[in-house]
């Protein structure tokens, strides 16, 4: 049996020491509080439920700053980048940031299916129309927290990720998110250039033009182990390749079984964020190999979206490619559906699931 895992990197012993120290030594900026004026609006992003961002501990931190810049409570608004999935609940909110924050700053949650909430900020070279949070678009400095790990189709999570499709019109994923770029072989995990989904995120962000950007690198316990903060285009990069060195491993050749998970909570919450765990088992299984994973998935398949909906109502897997790939076709969660098919063709799929059904496990086929 071989054990497949990255190299333990050493949290930082002072969280949010680390934190702050990244704040006051940003890479190719001026510190955050030299950057903003009293007068300014400031956009906050954070991650929402379904991300393991230690929001708790960047956000008060950004926010710390920013009382020091001088900018009144009133002029600060946190937007919660949900991208296409569900609003989350006050509950949800408090234990992602703390009572104290969610009792006094205003927050926003980007609702990609409301009408009349986004605004066209740009059009991308292969004719996307951005379309964004019409407040997050609004204000004067927008600053972008998150945390990067290797994307099983945007190549790292972080950076742009936190506009498009964090706080994005379902519109504009959707023409992001399509058949023909989840298909392409650069849209994969690790990699930047030359991915097309990737390609029109960046465009998104230089139509936008946020300001300031903060995100960390967790090591396998969920800690921090780095901060990249400032630039948001040299930081985020920073960011990649520190967390390519130390996150990802190579091996020398394909496994016949593999057994996984989604790295637990929050990312095993349901059985649409695990198919994540099983694209990463299937870049090291042989063709008519096995994946076994296991997710609690408490969230079920989940019943919002249209990703069970998709699985319902196909065939089998070449039923649900081709309609996927069809000319025309457009439901939302459908390039979930599409990776999970591909994987699925490739490997024998298992799953274990404390929150789902046996019928909901054959439903995914």
């Amino acid at each position: 049996m071989t054990v497949v895992e990255p190299a333990f990197t050493p949290a930082a012993p002072d969280q949010a020491a680390a934190v702050a120290h990244s704040l006051a030594r940003p890479i190719g900026s001026p510190p955050l509080r030299e950057r903003v004026t009293p007068t300014d609006t400031v956009a906050v992003v954070f991650s929402d439920i379904t991300r393991p961002t230690p929001n708790a501990l960047i956000v008060p931190a950004v926010l710390e700053e920013l009382g020091a810049a001088g900018v009144p409570r009133d002029r600060i608004t946190l937007f919660n980048s949900t991208g296409t999935h569900r609003l989350n609940t006050r509950e949800e909110l408090v234990g992602m940031l703390g009572e104290d924050v969610v009792s006094r700053y205003r927050i926003v949650q980007n609702d990609a299916r409301a009408s009349g909430e986004h605004v066209a900020v740009g059009t991308t070279k292969s004719g996307n129309e951005i379309l964004i949070q019409r407040d997050f678009a609004a204000c004067s400095f927008k600053i972008l927290t998150g945390f990067i790990e290797p994307h099983f189709f945007a190549g790292f999570s972080g950076g742009g990720k936190a506009i498009m499709p964090g706080m994005a019109h379902l519109d504009t994923v959707m023409r992001n998110h399509n058949a023909r770029n989840i298909d392409d072989g650069k849209a994969t995990w690790a990699v930047l250039d030359g991915n097309p989904l990737r390609g029109e995120v960046e465009e998104a962000v230089s139509f936008v033009r946020p300001d300031f950007l903060v995100n960390v690198a967790l090591n396998r316990d969920k800690r921090v182990s780095r901060v990249f903060s400032g630039d948001v285009v040299a930081a985020y990069r920073a960011g990649t390749e520190f967390v390519r060195k130390t996150v990802m491993v190579e091996v020398a050749s394909p496994f016949d079984i593999v057994i996984t998970s989604n790295s637990g909570y929050p990312l095993d919450l349901n059985l649409y964020q695990a198919v994540k765990g099983m694209s990463a088992a299937a870049r090291i299984t042989r063709p008519g190999g096995s994946i076994i994973v296991a997710a609690e998935c408490w969230d079920g398949i989940p019943d919002h979206g249209s990703f069970g909906q998709l699985l319902r109502e196909a065939k089998d897997v070449d039923d649900l490619l081709a309609r996927i790939r069809a000319p025309g076709f457009r439901m939302d969660d459908q390039w979930e559906a599409q990776i999970l098919a591909l994987i699925v063709k490739k490997a024998d799929v298992y799953v274990h699931a404390d929150g789902l059904t046996p019928e909901q496990i054959i439903l995914a086929k």
